[in-house]
């Protein structure tokens, strides 16, 4: 972004957001880096993995604004309040956030209330869950054979029921991938069966994808919810539904007990 685009308010301070990518440190932009090593202030969330903030300097502040099930640190509008504020006393700020930032990640509502004060801000795009995680879990998203489109929906219940399309994810062919949703899973699993997808339908739920800690836990619609109660899964996990599901048996390459890191030769 051009800063002479915006009515940049009093002082220099600017607010980069920046996608931390699914975990793995290793797959930041180099952009995110440099700008994790030169920023002052770093407002983080939850789902930044620590071995992304070993990146920042030790210098700069670190303010935890994180969201758990039920749990939040800030409301959102404190944190945006937040944002503001530091810019506004002439800071650089990095707006770190799990992911990528305008994915589920809300960055869109934070940069309009940067812009309503004519605070300069720039986006740093970071590799979202759905890729990422699906990639380290030996799962394409899509396949000629399998699925030619894919879905991203977010999986948080309110009131105990999923407000979701429900007949647009259980389209023959496509990939249907579910961020938040392992609270909600039985819940899921009974709609999509309920609006006509087969029981049989294969599905994965990947916990802490890309890092040491990853578990990948594969099923049906039916038998899910139990398979992943007695895995003791927890959040955070990623959901994809799918006939691609398949190929993780062939394609599982990521095995975290035995990565080592190979010099890349430059």
């Amino acid at each position: 972004m051009k800063t002479d685009a915006l009515h940049q308010a009093p002082g220099s301070g600017r607010v980069y957001l920046v996608g931390a990518g699914p975990g793995d440190p290793e797959l930041l932009t180099l952009r995110a880096v440099r700008l994790l090593q030169q920023a002052q202030v770093i407002v983080y969330d939850h789902l930044v993995s620590s071995a992304v903030l070993d990146f920042v300097s030790p210098t700069a502040e670190r303010i935890y604004a994180g969201k758990r099930r039920n749990e939040h640190t800030m409301r959102h509008e404190q944190i945006n309040a937040l944002l503001v504020k530091l810019a506004m006393e002439g800071k650089q700020v990095v707006r770190l956030k799990g992911g990528d930032p305008f994915i589920f990640g809300r960055g869109g509502e934070e940069l309009q209330a940067l812009a309503a004060r004519g605070i300069a801000f720039e986006v740093v795009p970071g590799v979202t869950a759905a890729s990422g995680v699906s990639s380290y879990a030996g799962i394409p998203l899509t396949h000629r054979d399998y699925a030619q489109s894919c879905m991203f929906v977010t999986g948080h219940l309110k009131d105990g029921t999923a407000d979701l399309d429900w007949p647009s994810l259980v389209r023959p062919r496509q990939t249907v991938v579910i961020y938040m949703g392992l609270g909600g899973l039985p819940e899921i699993c009974r709609q999509l069966m309920q609006h006509g997808a087969a029981a049989t339908l294969p599905i994965a739920v990947v916990q802490d994808g890309s890092i040491s800690t990853q578990k990948v836990v594969t099923g049906t619609l039916a038998d899910m919810p139990e398979r992943v109660a007695q895995a003791g899964l927890k959040s955070p996990c990623l959901t994809i539904i799918g006939e691609v599901v398949k190929l993780h048996v062939s394609l599982a390459w990521f095995q975290p007990q035995l990565m080592t890191r190979q010099p890349l030769g430059f």
